[in-house]
């Protein structure tokens, strides 16, 4: 795939075929391409992963709008695949803000990203319902101006800031699809019936998170409960800087050099990165 819309429509035709399918979370340039080559469809930043290697702590307004974007243009850059963007709140409190978001996202080759209902107070965590349904179908509307489909997934952010109220969730989500979110989204859910609530109340795709602790499905499982999309968020960045971590505390504290036998050989990650 070449063009933006081409990128576009194999996005939406991900969601609408039968079964789940896997958006990893690369977090630059180079873990896009091995995502890539290893034959995923599709993928997603990740805020947090971004933070982290800019050596910043995830979250609200710690990463700015001009430096996600720049992030999600070197990832769509690096491969021909369909790339959805964390656009966390879309960086505003306003309607217009998260519209604003949605153009520029568009204008550096995304085909798709999120707008969530978090503020980034910790006194005030979640935005009330009328002001987060008026955010994403400002979103929505921007997102239809385009030239090509853009995907907008909508998130309901309660569970993530210790609010596990799953009704008030699925009524977010079941307003967020009235106002015409395309994805919905509600990270955090951790059992089955959580996940079977959410999929059986709304009429869209329902995109679930793993990699987060308590949550543990495989692909075939959350597929037969109805989910569409699974992405991974920051895990697999945890997981890469886990194994750095503990390879520079092996280094530190015990002297010895023993991750080297767990460590990707030379040759076949020079190889990787040729064939891609």
């Amino acid at each position: 795939m070449t063009s933006q819309t081409e990128k576009a429509l194999a996005f939406q035709r991900l969601h609408a075929r039968p079964g789940a399918f896997v958006i990893p979370n690369p977090w630059d340039a180079g873990t896009a391409k091995l995502l890539a080559g290893l034959g995923f469809e599709a993928l997603a930043t990740t805020s947090a992963g971004y933070a982290f290697t800019l050596g910043r702590n995830d979250g609200a307004q710690k990463v700015s709008r001009e430096e996600t974007l720049a992030n999600a243009r070197a990832i769509v850059e690096a491969t021909g695949l369909p790339v959805s963007a964390d656009l966390e709140n879309g960086f505003g409190d306003a309607p217009e803000a998260a519209a604003e978001t949605i153009r520029q996202a568009a204008a550096i080759g995304l085909v798709g990203g999120s707008i969530e209902d978090a503020t980034g107070r910790e006194d005030d965590p979640i935005y009330g319902l009328d002001q987060a349904v008026q955010r994403v179908r400002a979103a929505v509307v921007a997102a239809r101006s385009l030239p090509f489909p853009f995907t907008l997934t909508a998130r309901a952010e309660n569970f993530l800031h210790g609010r596990r109220d799953l009704a008030d969730t699925i009524r977010r989500l079941q307003a967020f699809q009235e106002a015409g979110a395309d994805v919905l989204y509600a990270p955090g859910l951790a059992t089955r019936e959580e996940i079977e609530a959410v999929v059986g109340a709304v009429d869209r795709p329902v995109n679930v998170v793993m990699g987060l602790v308590g949550a543990r499905f495989t692909v075939e499982e959350l597929g037969q409960i109805g989910v569409k999309r699974i992405s991974v968020g920051g895990s697999l960045a945890r997981a890469a800087l886990g194994g750095f971590l503990r390879a520079a505390r092996e280094i530190k504290d015990h002297g010895s050099f023993g991750y080297a036998d767990d460590a990707v050989p030379h040759k076949e990650i020079n190889a990787l990165f040729a064939a891609s």
